[in-house]
């Protein structure tokens, strides 16, 4: 309990309480002496004890109901037992079932708890179970939702993942041993899969139970607010003031590339052609400057924590397409697809819609970013030239694979400018499984746009002329 007042105490500070140590260890002792029987009693112990202002008395009572109240609700979706759920499909008959049923009853009492859990299907233990796995975890250094896969993975893993992985697959070996045919184990290897996919979905929920307990509410209009936070009609609405900031973007620009179309001063026309003036350049001529339009290669992040900004930069980017001679785009979570054939042949939010939801690549799979990167750079590096400029959109969250940080320092010896888009804080930039403060490093430029009004600061930078 005295961990769990500690981590409570940290949380009230996340969300802009004063707690000091001593007030903490007040609390903890006051709590021994009260106990958990009288749940009021309880809370009036540590509101007296933790909270000094009147003020801070809405996010108390929030956190408290947070922390010590409704702490099973994550679990509560799970599916009866494997037994319960074979018997009442009726998918496994007779004999069959029998196996399995005697086979379970064996092997069950020897499992881990989390194996236990998932195929009994039982929210208290699993409830019981991730309390004691969060214990290995710092929730307090979760800076943003960005992370919360990570955090997820980690609550896994803390759990007992992998010894559950490998005791249910034992469990497979032995039906087969005990002379279960195929389809039975293929029965019974889809509903187990389907059990420990239902944990897995439990333990996201519990982190973003954690998350929204610590993170604070962003202020300030939809414009300022967190690009990864936007409620579906906020993305409409901000899709509509990123498209107007593009097309604005564009026209000075435009305006720019005119103003600087006469190169420098010919010398010889110019007094060639002001002979009837005694050779005063009365009219100066100037030598034609070529123009010269960039290219322009997308690689965007469509993995779940970034995809609102990717919709956001992929609309920003290729409503300035007409900046460019070529646009070429590539999404990628761990393997890598090209997408430029869609902004061609659709309008460009049909585009956007088959690049980020699945259309060109699996989103099903961890983020990779070392992987796509190498994959990117060995297929496409003969393409890119000193006239391309290569925009890179993402967190940098790697999963702790390879950096492959080799395959930006190949792409930026060869492009005229490589720039990275965050849509995560500096802030956060190397902890966890961030790998930016690596891979800013190896680009011309990195910045953070994590929200529409960020983009519109930083707009001309990304796209100069």
């Amino acid at each position: 309990m005295d961990a769990r007042i500690v981590e409570f105490a940290e949380v009230l500070r996340q969300n802009g309480v004063r707690v000091s140590t001593s007030e903490v260890a007040d609390a903890t002792r006051a709590a021994a002496e009260v106990g958990l029987q009288d749940k009021a009693l309880f809370r009036a112990v540590l509101r007296t004890t933790l909270i000094k202002r009147e003020q801070d008395g809405d996010v108390f009572q929030r956190a408290f109901d947070f922390f010590f109240s409704g702490t099973s609700r994550p679990f509560e979706a799970l599916e009866p037992s494997l037994a319960g759920r074979l018997q009442e499909q009726g998918l496994l008959e007779g004999e069959s079932l029998r196996t399995v049923l005697d086979e379970l009853h064996r092997s069950l009492p020897g499992m881990s708890p989390l194996a236990q859990a998932a195929l009994e299907g039982n929210p208290g233990a699993l409830a019981r179970l991730f309390r004691t796995a969060q214990l290995q975890l710092d929730f307090s250094r979760m800076r943003g939702p960005l992370q919360m896969g990570f955090f997820s993975r980690r609550l896994m893993v803390a759990a007992g993942l992998e010894r559950a992985r490998a005791e249910l697959q034992a469990f497979e070996d032995a039906l087969r041993e005990q002379g279960l045919g195929p389809d039975g184990v293929e029965i019974v290897s889809r509903h187990m899969d389907g059990a420990l996919r239902q944990v897995e979905d439990a333990a996201r929920r519990e982190v973003k139970r954690q998350a929204d307990a610590r993170i604070g509410k962003p202020s300030g209009g939809v414009e300022e607010k967190p690009l990864h936070r936007l409620s579906q009609a906020e993305v409409k609405q901000m899709q509509s003031a990123v498209r107007a900031l593009a097309e604005k973007l564009k026209a000075r620009l435009v305006r720019k590339r005119r103003s600087r179309r006469e190169g420098s001063l010919n010398v010889s026309r110019t007094l060639r052609h002001n002979l009837p003036w005694g050779g005063v350049p009365m009219v100066p001529w100037f030598r034609t400057r070529r123009p010269e339009r960039p290219e322009l290669v997308v690689l965007c992040d469509v993995s779940d924590s970034v995809r609102n900004a990717s919709r956001m930069m992929l609309l920003f980017t290729h409503t300035l397409q007409s900046l460019f001679a070529r646009v070429r785009s590539f999404v990628f979570v761990a393997d890598v697809g090209e997408v430029t054939q869609h902004f061609k042949e659709r309008d460009v939010d049909r585009a956007i819609d088959l690049a980020t939801l699945g259309g060109a690549v699996s989103l099903t799979a961890n983020s990779d970013y070392g992987r796509a990167l190498a994959t990117f750079t060995r297929h496409q590096l003969g393409s890119i030239t000193r006239r391309t400029t290569v925009l890179v959109i993402g967190d940098g969250r790697n999963n702790h694979n390879a950096a492959n940080a080799w395959a930006l320092e190949q792409l930026k010896r060869k492009c005229k400018r490589l720039l990275w888009v965050c849509p995560e804080g500096r802030d956060n930039w190397g902890l966890g499984d961030s790998e930016m403060l690596t891979y800013s490093k190896h680009c011309h430029h990195a910045v953070v746009v994590n929200s529409v009004a960020a983009l519109s600061r930083i707009a001309e930078q990304l796209v100069p002329v």
